[in-house]
């Protein structure tokens, strides 16, 4: 790709000196430009906004907006952009959560300059990316049953608890649930009440983004 116009990157990290030596690792190499920095999810949507980069390299866990809900708002207004991301969270919610959200890519931090420039680059061209462990998690993830998954998402959750955080991601009512599976619907509202609890959301909309961002209950037609 050298002579080409560089991949213009954002970069999203709300620790100083790792996005500092990334930046210098990336900026040796003549087919990517950096063109901005971000400490928070907040701030990384005002500098796409401004910079309009090819490609997002963004940290997940970061202050006053995360890096999947950045992630989302990010390709509602931009679609065309690459999202790429570079974390140390390798567990199955993270991952999950962030795909669903849009990133095209999704590395560890272990990895080194070379393979996050050749992802860098190949997000640019519009292909996905993942590190080797984060494949095999991927592959996991779509050989399991969503009720499997559930299970080892949110363990603390007893089966029935899953079944309904199911079926609440998914869009349905108290009173649809409660029709579905044969219950009270007062007995919906309590499990309802206990994962709120277990999960530590405040609300039914809090907890329908937590079970979507780990990757269950698409929303019904």
């Amino acid at each position: 790709m050298t002579g080409a116009v560089p991949v213009r990157v954002v970069i999203a990290d709300d620790h100083p000196m790792y996005r500092f030596g990334l930046t210098a690792a990336l900026a040796g190499n003549d087919d990517i430009e950096i063109v901005g920095e971000a400490a928070d999810g907040e701030e990384l949507l005002a500098v796409v906004e401004r910079t309009r980069p090819d490609v997002v390299l963004t940290d997940l866990a970061m202050p006053r907006l995360s890096g999947t809900a950045a992630i989302r708002a990010i390709l509602a207004r931009r679609s065309q952009v690459g999202v790429l991301v570079l974390t140390m969270h390798a567990d199955d919610e993270a991952l999950i959560g962030a795909l669903r959200a849009g990133a095209r890519g999704y590395l560890l931090k272990g990895a080194d300059r070379t393979e996050i420039a050749r992802a860098v680059l190949s997000v640019a061209s519009g292909n996905a990316v993942y590190g080797e462990v984060v494949a095999q998690r991927i592959n996991a993830f779509f050989t399991q049953t969503q009720h499997d998954y559930a299970a080892q998402v949110f363990p603390e959750l007893t089966e029935r608890e899953r079944e309904i955080l199911q079926l609440v991601a998914q869009g349905h009512s108290n009173h649809r649930i409660a029709q579905r599976l044969f219950l009270a619907e007062k007995t919906v509202r309590n499990h309802v009440s206990a994962v709120m609890n277990k999960l530590g959301t405040t609300d039914r909309a809090a907890t329908v983004a937590r079970a979507r961002d780990a990757g269950l209950g698409d929303p019904v037609n």
